[in-house]
């Protein structure tokens, strides 16, 4: 029966050891963001140093992504991927003895955010790219797809462990635990018997050449000029991430303001967004492929628009939960699918580039999206903010689609 088939990505061998160590590390991961915040708050009592904290965090994205995707294009990506998890060891470990020595300080917590961001933006891009060299190319939007799920999985565990943990033992033991975390995709990572496919070819080459960093950004760039399809899709995806996704940060004050309610329920609303996500990774990733993806990817971008509409809207609870479920179906559903297209249209030895600018456009505007979004809803209300940011998703679906409908390989 079909909904009991396996998602095609899993034949693979190294795939099935990466989601293993993913799953673990990202669960970690979402316990060491929620300690983070928690801890900052602790010391701070201050919304401020948690906006600057989460800022030292996001920074490295807009500063250090593009030269992480050129050094994703030049050596193995999965010896890039062992390193940068055994890199990502040491914030984790450090802010746990900093906390038991009593010595730490929201100095030291912006610090290694700084740090563990600088990592991920050499880790984001490779991992990115990595993923069609463990799959190819058949398997590639049901790997995407299955990587999303195990992130939202992980980001419905993580943050309850991470609960339970600061009240019945201590904030430190979720960083020493995150540390840990990373043994597992480490020991996977090395299990993998396949090397890049790119390793003995043209990768090589390229890396003995020298070249500097202006001639690897312009190759991508060139490459950008002649394929309309996916310049489109980043524009859209960097639109989605300035007016679409940034509407989570309004919900804690739509739950208290619509629904008079206590963390509870906001709570509540984070998990039925993050429910419709899963949804969305699970079902694609049981499909082999998405036909047709460049309207499949301006569908969703209204529908999550006018989705987002009726949800400023609502003024009924279990309305909301469901709407927030389809918003979060709707964004997987997009960027999974973006995702992949872009991948399947880039040549193998700009990979690494594409989806550094891809991470740099989804990741890198989140910080202005947020300030941005923020600052509509405290002139203009929650609700009013939340229908203006529905209109500009709209208006940016509306015309990926009608330009890729004219638009002829």
């Amino acid at each position: 029966m079909p909904f009991l088939r396996l998602p095609p990505a899993v034949n693979s061998r190294d795939f099935r050891l990466y989601m293993a160590g993913q799953m673990v590390s990202l669960t970690g991961t979402w316990m060491q963001s929620v300690a983070q915040n928690w801890l900052v708050w602790s010391l701070t009592n201050s919304s401020i140093y948690l906006g600057i904290v989460a800022g030292a965090s996001s920074l490295p994205m807009l500063l250090f992504t593009i030269p992480g995707g050129i050094i994703a294009d030049r050596f193995s990506k999965r010896k890039i991927l062992m390193a940068t998890q055994i890199l990502s060891i040491i914030p984790a470990l450090l802010l746990g003895i900093f906390i038991d020595l009593r010595i730490i300080t929201v100095f030291h917590i912006a610090i290694f955010a700084f740090l563990l961001g600088s990592i991920n933006a050499l880790d984001v891009p490779t991992r990115q790219s990595f993923l069609i060299e463990m799959v190819g190319r058949e398997s590639l939007t049901s790997a995407i797809a299955l990587n999303s799920a195990i992130f939202n999985g992980a980001r419905l565990i993580g943050p309850v462990i991470a609960g339970v943990i600061i009240s019945f033992f201590s904030i430190s033991t979720c960083f020493y635990l995150n540390a840990i975390s990373y043994i597992p995709i480490i020991l996977a990572l090395n299990m993998m018997k396949s090397e890049q496919r790119n390793d003995s070819s043209e990768l090589w080459h390229r890396k003995k050449e020298g070249r500097t960093l202006l001639p690897e950004i312009k190759e991508a760039m060139d490459f950008l000029r002649s394929d309309p399809t996916v310049f489109h899709t980043l524009l859209l995806v960097m639109a989605f991430s300035l007016f679409g996704i940034p509407y989570i940060i309004l919900l804690p004050v739509i739950a208290t303001e619509v629904f008079s309610s206590s963390a509870g329920i906001y709570g509540i609303m984070m998990g039925a967004q993050g429910a419709g996500s899963l949804a969305a990774a699970l079902s694609i990733a049981l499909r082999q492929e998405v036909s047709n993806k460049r309207m499949h990817i301006g569908f969703f971008t209204v529908i999550f628009s006018i989705v987002l509409f009726f949800f400023a809207l609502s003024k009924e609870l279990f309305l909301s939960l469901l709407l927030l479920f389809l918003a979060g179906f709707c964004i997987i559903s997009l960027l999974a699918t973006a995702n992949s297209l872009i991948q399947h249209r880039t040549p193998d030895n700009l990979r690494g580039r594409i989806m550094s600018i891809y991470t740099l456009v989804f990741l890198g505007m989140a910080p202005a999206g947020n300030l941005l979004v923020g600052s509509l809803a405290s002139v203009a209300g929650a609700a009013t903010g939340l229908k203006i940011l529905s209109l500009l998703t709209m208006v940016g679906g509306l015309v990926f689609t009608v330009t890729e409908r004219y638009n002829r390989d």
